[in-house]
C-alpha cells in the first residue's frame, strides 16, 4: 500500500478534477501490474494495472488507494474490470468519498466473491484526496491557507516598508522571510493546488508573479485568481503582463468598464462577483472556483484577506512556515479579524523547512465521520 501511495502522488498535478490514485497487483510475492491515474489519460489506476498484469491478475491480491468506482463516468466502472480479471482480493485504503460510488464499490466486489479489506494507511490516503472529497460532495474547492511568518507572527520584518509583508514572493532576496527550503515546499504546495488565490492588496505591494515554479508536471497551468473588489489592477503589474490564460480576477465593479474591457484585451478573465461590506463575497467566489472544477485553492495573501477568509469560514487548513526571526513590532499581522473565533486545530503536525519549521492543521472535517 505504501508503493500505491507513492504511484499515487506522481499523480498529483495530473488527475484532477479527479482524484488520485495509485494501483499495485501482488501474486505470489511480487509486483504484476501498477499504476496511476492521470485524467487525460482517462484510464483509471485499476485498469492501467490490471493490462500490465494481464493474466498474471487471476488469483492475485490488487491494493489500491481509493474504493474502486461502480458507476460509469467518462470510464466504465472498475469494479467490473477486477471482477472479470478474476482476482483473488482488494485491499483498499479508503472509502470513495463520491456519493455515487460511497461503499458501492465494495459491496460489488463482495457480492462477487472477492475478499475486501479496506482501511489500510488510511490517514495518508485520505490527505491525499481531501481536496477531491470536498469538492465531490460540496461543489466548493479545499481551501489551503499559507503564510510566512516571524516568530512573533508577522508578515514582515523591521524595517520592510510594506504593509502587508514580504514572504515567499519577493523579488529581493534581502527582504524574504523564509529560507530557500521553504520557498521550494511552497512551490511543490502550488504544484498540488489547482488556483491560487490572493488579494489585491498583495498584487500592488509585493508585484508577485505567483506562478508553480516547481518544475513538476501539471495538465492545466495553476489558475491565478485576484480578488479586486474595485478593479484597480495595473495593467503593468507582472501578474498582468505574464496573463496567458491563467489570470482570473474577481470583481465587484462592474464588469463591462472600460477598465475590465481593456483588462480582457491583454488575457484576463474579469468575472463579477457580488460584494458584501466592499468585500468579494468569499463564498460565492469558492462557488464560482467549484464550478470551474478546482478541487484545491492555496491562498497567499495579506493580513486583511487572511482575517476575512478566516472570518468567513472558508479555509479549511492552516500551514505556517515560521523563520526563527522576530519583527520586534506588531505592524504586519498574520490575520486582522476582530473578534476571530476558531475552533482548535486539529490533526496537528511540525517538522524542520530548512532553518524554519512547518506548522500544520486543519479547521474543518472533509470526510464523515473520519478526521483528515
Amino acid at each position: 500500500m505504501e508503493h500505491a501511495l507513492a504511484l499515487a502522488r506522481d499523480g498529483v498535478g495530473l488527475a484532477s478534477p479527479n482524484p488520485t490514485v495509485g494501483c499495485v497487483i501482488v501474486r505470489d510475492g511480487k509486483i504484476v501490474g501498477e499504476g496511476f491515474h492521470q485524467y487525460d489519460a482517462r484510464d483509471h489506476a485499476e485498469i492501467i494495472a490490471l493490462k500490465a498484469a494481464g493474466e498474471k491478475s487471476h488469483g492475485a491480491t490488487l491494493y489500491v488507494t481509493l474504493e474502486p468506482c461502480n458507476h460509469t463516468g467518462r470510464t466504465g466502472p472498475c469494479t467490473e474490470a477486477v471482477i472479470a480479471a478474476n482476482l483473488r482480493r482488494v485491499v483498499a485504503a479508503m472509502e470513495d468519498p463520491n456519493p455515487k460510488t460511497a461503499g458501492a464499490g465494495f459491496a460489488r466486489l463482495r457480492t462477487a466473491g472477492i475478499e475486501v479489506e479496506s482501511g489500510i494507511l488510511e490517514p495518508d490516503a485520505q490527505r491525499l484526496n481531501q481536496g477531491f472529497a470536498k469538492w465531490i460532495r460540496t461543489s466548493k474547492p479545499f481551501v489551503t491557507l499559507k503564510s510566512a511568518l516571524t516568530l512573533d507572527g508577522q508578515l514582515a520584518l523591521t524595517g520592510d516598508s510594506s504593509h502587508l509583508g514580504r514572504s515567499h514572493n519577493r523579488r529581493k532576496r534581502s527582504n524574504w522571510i523564509t529560507s530557500e527550503e521553504s520557498r521550494a515546499e511552497v512551490q511543490r504546495m502550488r504544484h498540488a493546488s489547482d488556483a491560487l488565490l490572493t488579494g489585491i492588496g498583495t498584487i500592488h505591494i509585493d508585484d508577485p508573479l505567483l506562478t508553480d515554479r516547481s518544475g513538476l508536471p501539471r495538465r492545466r497551468r495553476l489558475l491565478r485568481v485576484v480578488l479586486d473588489s474595485g478593479l484597480t489592477l495595473r495593467p503593468k503589474s507582472r501578474i498582468a503582463q505574464s496573463a496567458d490564460s491563467d489570470l482570473l480576477v474577481l470583481t465587484g465593479a462592474h464588469p463591462g468598464t472600460p477598465k475590465a474591457r481593456a483588462l480582457r484585451k491583454m488575457g484576463l478573465e474579469v468575472v463579477h462577483i457580488p460584494s458584501l461590506a466592499r468585500r468579494v463575497n468569499l463564498d460565492r467566489v469558492l462557488a464560482e472556483l467549484g464550478h470551474r472544477e478546482i478541487l484545491n485553492v492555496l491562498l497567499e495573501a495579506g493580513p486583511t484577506l487572511n482575517g476575512a477568509a478566516l472570518q468567513a469560514g472558508i479555509v479549511d487548513k492552516l500551514a505556517l512556515f515560521y523563520a526563527p526571526k522576530i519583527a520586534g513590532d506588531t505592524r504586519v499581522p498574520f490575520a486582522i479579524a476582530p473578534k476571530l473565533q476558531l475552533s482548535p486545530l486539529h490533526s496537528q503536525t511540525i517538522r524542520q523547512s530548512g532553518p524554519d519549521f512547518l506548522l500544520e492543521g486543519y479547521l474543518t472535517y472533509v470526510y464523515r465521520n473520519h478526521r483528515a
